[in-house]
């Protein structure tokens, strides 16, 4: 075997040496690598993350002085059924008696919003992988209409109650009672019996709701919002495939 012969076998030999050397380097990176597709598993855990973030955030924000009271998206008015007896205290000058009323019914809410954390919680846990998937690659607030579907009658009736002793806690029941008293002595009105507990119950649901679709937006739409591995990699996954 000639030197040109021997020079050209030693160089393809390198050649192949080295091709194989980055076959198997790119092979352990590849092993070492976090697969940027997530397992269902990992769906569903990453939703319930995320769920579970969204409505403590919101409970929390709802729980707080004003909560309620100060957010005119969430603001509980003067029940809309007896509003005649809005406008016919105003007239008769008291509007502070009015505004008392909604005062306290705001206050109650917030008092008792707290109470809704562990039934959301729970309600979370429960949901299966096929729930969790769904809803990943559905809308902003998917989620959030998942858990008014399953547990709106549920909330209801764990709520009321706590709804009720909030209101007298903070004297939203007697402040009720003398303003409606008040109004049933004005003679020819017809007489006013709100259930203001059950009026209550369901403007603070409808107002949790809508605080927890937005904690739910945010964090499908602000990357900032996505504070764990898991909460990224799920939701930057569910970003590319929504494109």
């Amino acid at each position: 075997m000639n030197l040109g012969t021997i020079l050209t076998t030693t160089l393809l030999s390198l050649m192949l040496a080295c091709g194989n050397l980055n076959e198997v380097l790119t092979d352990l990176d590849t092993l070492g690598a976090p697969n940027p597709v997530p397992s269902q598993m990992e769906m569903a855990n990453g939703l319930k993350a995320a769920l579970v973030k969204g409505t403590e955030m919101g409970v929390t924000q709802l729980h707080q002085e004003g909560g309620f009271l100060n957010d005119a998206q969430v603001k509980i008015p003067f029940p809309e059924d007896v509003v005649k007896v809005k406008n016919t205290l105003i007239k008769l000058g008291l509007e502070s008696k009015v505004e008392q009323v909604v005062t306290s019914l705001n206050t109650a809410a917030e008092d008792a919003v707290i109470e809704a954390k562990p039934l959301f919680v729970n309600a979370i846990k429960e949901m299966t992988i096929m729930d969790a998937k769904e809803i990943l690659f559905g809308a902003d607030t998917a989620a959030t209409f998942y858990l008014k579907s399953k547990m709106r009658s549920e909330l209801e009736a764990a709520f009321k109650p706590k709804i009720s002793a909030s209101l007298d806690k903070v004297n939203a029941t007697r402040y009720w009672g003398d303003i409606i008293g008040t109004y049933n002595k004005i003679p020819l009105v017809n007489q006013v019996n709100e259930d203001l507990p059950a009026y209550v119950t369901d403007q603070a649901i409808e107002g949790l709701f809508l605080q927890i679709a937005k904690e739910e937006a945010a964090i499908r739409e602000n990357p900032l919002e996505r504070t764990s591995d898991i909460l990224k990699k799920v939701f930057g996954y569910a970003d590319a495939n929504n494109e």
